[in-house]
């Protein structure tokens, strides 16, 4: 089946998009050594994903870290704020918007040692749109079950 009409194709109600972001978080979590109740992810407006990190930071000893991912800005690590506060911004992956499961694990063991392994910005993805989303996160749809 060629490329495009698969992203179309639903499954138990869900695109190949929302399907290979479950599967490519699911790789992530399992990569950065967090269990199922501390990851969600959403395909809607934005589809983003949040992985609640066990670790901390070194600059930040006494905060719980958060890893999360969005279409528009790729990974970042951030502090857990409390009171439902915006989270501090640590570190961005960088210019990569699903760069594979160990890279994340790298950036994140990085970050988590007082490295500072990323960039200070997040990406900005104004011109990227979902077909190309869905075209990188294919692979990770079989890891879907």
């Amino acid at each position: 089946m060629p490329i495009l009409a698969a992203m179309d194709t639903q499954a138990g109600g869900m695109s190949a998009m929302t399907r290979g972001l479950a599967g490519y978080i699911r790789r992530v979590a399992d990569a950065v050594g967090v269990t199922a109740d501390g990851v969600t992810h959403e395909v809607s407006d934005t589809a983003t994903a949040y992985l609640a990190l066990a670790r901390r930071s070194p600059r930040h000893p006494e905060r719980d870290l958060m890893l999360f991912w969005s279409e528009r800005h790729g990974w970042a690590v951030a502090v857990e704020e409390e009171h439902g506060d915006h989270p501090k911004l640590v570190a961005y992956f960088g210019e990569e918007l699903v760069p594979s499961p160990a890279q994340v694990a790298e950036f994140v063991a990085a970050v988590t040692t007082g490295r500072s392994p990323a960039h200070p910005r997040p990406r900005f993805a104004e011109g990227d749109d979902r077909r190309d989303l869905t075209v990188k996160l294919a692979p990770y749809v079989e890891h879907f079950a």
